[in-house]
């Protein structure tokens, strides 16, 4: 980098016009993120409207948001591959056509086979989509600014899970499930539309990365390096009990376990996303400013939402809608810690494998919420079988405290994870002093410019 912060090698008025489209790319492109998130979360909203019609238990309904994201995180690695080698514009564009076309089955569909396939094609156009926004932002903004972008990219496109608890679930009541799920394709063709015209996958005058040669070079680096492993589990147990909550369950537990009226779960589920997008760029300027102390950001927030959990499951009786509303701003702060997990993958490896690493990183909290979906599905069945009342209170309780396994998984994850990535950062010649001599060189510093102060 030049003095001036611009990439040696490119010429200054390409780069120029690299600084002016920037927005426009990452705008576009952020739009197809939000429709992506739109159709990953439809289901939550309509899980009772889906029970009647296709006549199914919980755990079966279970199996339809755990078939989608049991796809997208088994494609997290193939997409980045491709993404190494093929580009974001034609992934999220590709991604946004198959997620139509999966809503469109959806729409007319009224046996199980339709609508798992249905969700089989929502799943892989998702997992294309987030991971080739990220290197679109990697791509074109300067590298301080990367990690702000990056918890942009997330809060923002969790827009689409307001679209979803509020316009969405009013167009499924008042016109039906068919004209809701139309809609949500023609949605998702306007977006690929937009992308096919408006995005390009690097600046202008910009150097195109060496293609990998073979894909199991690549993803042998890329797993090799443990950086890569402590954002899969940064990524993990940040993420993997909101999306739980999110994307299936939340919405029947607020209403039906916690005699919560749809309007006012709605309510909650639109200030967890607030909650996300206020809390996103703080952890992204922190992130930025100090990258030796990202695991404890990480350990910080996975800590809080076990709190918040522990907190709403052990009170007697339906909980206050004051400590209800604390809950999901807590579990809102989940997601853009999780965006953690894509900077060490960043950081970490060759900038021509960050496709790849993102995608591997990916897989961290969605296959943890793969396996915990349908573990509270099924362990309400079990309760229900026992005497529980389905979806009730005391049904719910064992179901999401068997989220403590997978949460203490992860915890010893990152711990195990970090030591590794320290130990190879000191190697490199980068040497991360403990916290406690960090905090008091710090108040050192600050002591001796008070005294300076003073003496002045």
């Amino acid at each position: 980098m030049t003095r001036a912060g611009r990439p040696r090698g490119r010429p200054p008025a390409s780069w120029g016009r690299a600084a002016a489209r920037a927005p426009v790319v990452w705008g576009v492109s952020l739009v197809a993120y939000v429709v992506a998130v739109l159709h990953r979360t439809s289901l939550g909203v309509a899980g009772v409207d889906a029970v009647e019609r296709f006549d199914v238990t919980a755990t079966v309904l279970s199996t339809f948001v755990v078939v989608q994201v049991a796809v997208y995180a088994a494609l997290q690695v193939p997409m980045g591959l491709l993404l190494d080698r093929l580009g974001s514009r034609r992934l999220v564009a590709g991604g946004a056509l198959l997620m139509a076309s999966g809503q469109l089955l959806l729409a007319f569909a009224t046996d199980l086979g339709p609508a798992y396939v249905a969700r089989v094609l929502i799943g892989a156009g998702d997992a294309a989509t987030f991971i080739s926004v990220l290197r679109l932002v990697a791509v074109w903004f300067p590298a301080r600014r990367v990690p702000l972008y990056t918890q942009l990219t997330g809060l923002v496109g969790q827009l689409g899970q307001v679209a979803a608890a509020i316009p969405l679930a009013g167009v499924l009541h008042l016109a039906g499930w068919t004209s809701a799920f139309v809609g949500m394709g023609a949605v998702g063709v306007l977006a690929a539309v937009g992308v096919a015209v408006a995005v390009r996958d690097r600046p202008p005058g910009a150097e195109a990365p060496p293609v990998p040669r073979g894909l199991a070079a690549p993803l042998r680096e890329v797993l090799g390096t443990p950086g890569t492993w402590l954002g899969f589990w940064s990524h993990a147990v940040t993420q993997f009990s909101t999306t739980v909550f999110v994307l299936l369950w939340g919405f029947p537990f607020l209403t039906v376990a916690q005699g919560r009226t749809p309007a006012e779960a709605g309510t909650l589920l639109t200030l967890n996303v607030v909650a996300a997008m206020l809390a996103g760029p703080v952890i992204g300027v922190l992130t930025g400013r100090h990258p030796l102390r990202r695991s404890w950001m990480v350990l910080a927030i996975a800590v809080a939402v076990a709190m918040a959990w522990a907190a709403v499951l052990v009170h007697p009786g339906p909980s206050p809608l004051w400590l209800l509303a604390l809950f999901v701003v807590v579990l809102g702060v989940g997601g853009p810690g999780s965006a953690i997990g894509f900077d060490y993958a960043r950081t970490s490896n060759a900038s021509h494998r960050l496709g790849t690493a993102t995608g591997v990183v990916n897989v961290g909290g969605f296959s943890t919420a793969v396996v915990s979906i349908l573990v509270v599905g099924v362990v309400l069945d079990l309760a229900e079988a026992g005497g529980a009342v389905a979806l009730s209170l005391d049904a719910f309780r064992p179901a999401f405290g068997a989220l403590a396994l997978p949460w203490l998984v992860g915890v010893v994850g990152v711990l195990v994870s970090r030591r590794r990535t320290r130990r190879a950062m000191a190697a490199a010649g980068v040497v991360v002093p403990p916290l406690r001599e960090a905090l008091a060189r710090r108040r050192g510093t600050g002591a001796r410019s008070g005294l300076r102060r003073s003496s002045g």
